[in-house]
C-alpha cells in the first residue's frame, strides 16, 4: 500500500526494494513480486535468506529474534540506498497497532512486543523515513488500498508479519523448521480459500510447537512435531475472538498436514481470544 501510495506521487523516483529474508510464506516471493511487477513497480528483488537464518541460528527468543531481524533489514536497505546514489528517505508500511504494540504513542501503552519497523533510523542512514500509513488500522488501510483500485485480492490478504515464519517458530530458526511450516501453512490457507472461509477470518496461520509428540504411521511408532492452527475474527487488531471454524474443515485441514507433511504428526487448535492471549504465538 504505501508502495502504491508512493508510486502515484513520486512514480520513477520512487525505488522499491524486496527483501526476501527466507522466512515467508510457501512461494510467496514469486507471487509477490508478479504483484508488484502488475502494479508497474520500480522494484529490486534481493534474496538474503541465508544472511538471515545464519544470523538467526540458535536463537530462540522472540525479542532477540525480532531484533536482528529488524538490523539486518536496515544495513540491507542502508546497502542498496548507497548504490542508488542520492537517496533522502526511507518509506515504511508501518501501521497504527505497530506503533501501540512497540512504544507509547498518544497516549500510555506497556510495550507488548517489538516491531523492526518502530523506532525511528540509525543516525547512521542519514535518511528521513515517510510512515503514510502510521495512524491506520488495517481495516482502514483496505479501504484506502480499494479506493485506489489495487486488486481487492491482494488487499484483503491476511496480515503476516514483518519478521516472518520466525514468530510463528516457537525456538530455534532452521531453514528445515521454517520449510516444514510454510508447507503446513500453505495447506491451510488453501483449504480456507477452497472452502469460503479465508474472507470470513481476519487473520489465520500455523505454528510450529517446540514439542514433539508420539504417534502412530502405520503400523510403526511416530516422534514428531506438532502444529497449532490459529485462525481469529477482528476489526483492528486491537482484540480479538478465535474462529469457530467447522469440525470438519479442522478435521479436512488436520488430516492434509499429518499425511502430507512429513515430520508432523498432531495437529491443534488455538481457542484464545485478544487479550489476554496476542494473536501472533511471538
Amino acid at each position: 500500500m504505501t508502495a502504491a501510495l508512493l508510486n502515484k506521487a513520486i512514480g520513477k523516483n520512487l525505488h522499491c526494494v524486496f527483501i526476501d529474508n527466507g522466512l515467508l510464506r510457501q512461494n510467496e516471493a514469486a507471487e509477490v513480486m508478479k504483484s508488484y511487477r502488475r502494479l508497474r513497480l520500480n522494484i529490486k528483488h534481493i534474496d538474503a535468506s541465508g544472511l538471515f537464518l545464519k544470523r538467526l541460528a540458535g536463537i530462540s527468543d522472540p525479542e532477540r529474534k525480532r531484533k536482528i531481524i529488524g538490523r539486518t533489514f536496515i544495513e540491507l536497505f542502508s546497502r542498496e540506498a548507497k548504490k542508488l546514489g542520492k537517496i533522502e528517505y526511507l518509506a515504511q508500511g508501518t501501521l497504527y497497532p505497530d506503533l501501540i504494540e512497540s512504544i507509547s504513542f498518544k497516549g500510555p501503552s506497556a510495550t507488548i512486543k517489538s516491531h523492526h519497523n518502530v523506532g525511528g533510523l540509525p543516525k547512521r542512514m542519514h535518511l528521513k523515513l515517510v510512515e503514510p500509513l502510521k495512524e491506520l488500522f488495517k481495516d482502514e488501510v483496505r479501504e484506502v488500498g480499494l479506493k485506489l483500485g489495487l486488486p481487492r485480492g491482494l488487499i484483503m490478504r491476511h496480515p503476516f508479519p514483518g519478521p516472518g515464519l520466525a514468530v510463528r517458530i516457537i525456538g530455534a530458526v532452521t531453514k528445515e523448521r521454517a520449510q516444514l511450516l510454510a508447507k503446513a501453512d500453505c495447506i491451510f490457507i488453501d483449504e480456507l480459500h477452497e472452502s469460503g472461509l479465508y474472507d470470513k477470518t481476519w487473520q489465520a496461520f500455523c505454528v510450529l510447537l517446540p514439542v514433539k509428540s508420539v504417534g502412530v504411521m502405520g503400523d510403526e511408532r511416530t516422534y514428531e512435531n506438532v502444529v497449532a492452527l490459529r485462525a481469529v475474527t477482528s476489526q483492528d487488531a486491537m482484540t480479538a475472538d478465535w474462529a469457530r471454524l467447522p469440525d470438519d474443515f479442522l478435521a479436512r485441514v488436520s488430516n492434509r498436514i499429518i499425511n502430507e507433511v512429513r515430520g508432523i504428526n498432531r495437529v491443534v487448535y488455538d481457542i484464545s481470544s485478544k487479550p489476554p492471549a496476542t494473536i501472533e504465538w511471538e
